[in-house]
C-alpha cells in the first residue's frame, strides 16, 4: 500500500539548492519540489529548455516564488560552469547540490558501439564528476555546503544489456567515497542514492511494461518506489539531519549488497 506524502518540516529553510535534470516527471523534479517544500531556495537545470520552463511554472504555482532555471548540458565543462556561475550571481552561495542528470539504455555488449558506450558514461559519470567539481570550489570557499549523487541499485547488482549504465552509476559510488574524504576537511558533506525502480510516465512510455512488473516483483514491497520517495531520503542527506554521514551511498530498494 502506497503511504501518503509527508508532511513539511522546514528541513532545508533558506538552503540554496541546485537540482541537475529537474525537468520532466522523474527523480530530479519530484527533488526539487520536496526540497521547495522544505524550504529551499531552489535552481533547477535541465538540458531541454522547454522542460525546463514548465518546471519552473510548476514550482512557481506550488511556491509563489519563480526559481532561478538555467539550461544546462552536464556533458559541457562551459556550460557546467555557467550554470554555477549563475547560482553564485543570483544568491551568492550554494549550500547543497543534487547531481541527478544521467543517461540510460538498454544494450548488450557485444553488440553495443562505442558512441552508446560514451553518451551513457559521458552524462551519468562524467557529468557528475563536472557538476561536482565546479560545487566543490564553490563550496570550499564558503566552508560549507551538501552534495547528493544519484547513484543505482545497478552499480551494486549485475543486469542483461545494462553493462553501460551500471559501470557509469558504480563509478557515481566511487567518486562520491573518494570525493567525501577529500571534502570533509572543507566541512562539505557527499553522499549518494541508490534507487532501483521509480517509475513515471516517461519512464513507463519507454519501458517494456513485462520488464517493469519484473523489477517491481524484485523489491520488498512488491511495487516500485515514488519518485517523491526516492526525493525524501535525498532530502533527509542534504539537510543537517545527516550532519555526521559523508560518502555513504544510501540504497532506496531492497537489492543492494
Amino acid at each position: 500500500m502506497l503511504p501518503p506524502p509527508p508532511k513539511a518540516h522546514g528541513l532545508l529553510d533558506g538552503k540554496v539548492t541546485l537540482v541537475t535534470a529537474a525537468a520532466g516527471a522523474g527523480i530530479g523534479y519530484a527533488t526539487a519540489r520536496r526540497c521547495a517544500e522544505e524550504g529551499a531556495t531552489i535552481v533547477l537545470s535541465d538540458r531541454h529548455e522547454r522542460r525546463l520552463a514548465a518546471a519552473a511554472d510548476a514550482l512557481t504555482d506550488l511556491t509563489g516564488v519563480r526559481p532561478l532555471a538555467v539550461p544546462c548540458d552536464v556533458t559541457s565543462e562551459p556550460q557546467v560552469l555557467a550554470l554555477f556561475d549563475a547560482v553564485a550571481e543570483a544568491h551568492g552561495r550554494l549550500d547543497v547540490v543534487v547531481n541527478n542528470a544521467g543517461l540510460g539504455g538498454t544494450a548488450e555488449l557485444a553488440g553495443m558501439t562505442d558512441e552508446q558506450w560514451h553518451a551513457v558514461l559521458d552524462v551519468t559519470l562524467n557529468g557528475t564528476m563536472r557538476c561536482t567539481r565546479a560545487a566543490l570550489r564553490q563550496m570550499y570557499a564558503q566552508g560549507s555546503g551538501v552534495i547528493v549523487n544519484n547513484a543505482s541499485v545497478v552499480g551494486w547488482r549485475a543486469q542483461r544489456g545494462q553493462a553501460h549504465y551500471a559501470a557509469a552509476k558504480a563509478g557515481v559510488m566511487a567518486l562520491t567515497r573518494c570525493v567525501a574524504l577529500e571534502a570533509a576537511e572543507h566541512g562539505v558533506r557527499v553522499n549518494a542514492v541508490a534507487p532501483s525502480l521509480a517509475v513515471h510516465p516517461f519512464l513507463a512510455k519507454v519501458t517494456g511494461e513485462e520488464l517493469l512488473a519484473e523489477l517491481a516483483a524484485r523489491e520488498a514491497f512488491g511495487r516500485s518506489a515514488e519518485p517523491w520517495e526516492v526525493a525524501n531520503v535525498i532530502v533527509f542527506l542534504a539537510s543537517d539531519y545527516s550532519s555526521y554521514m559523508t560518502g555513504e551511498v544510501v540504497s532506496v530498494s531492497s537489492q543492494h549488497p
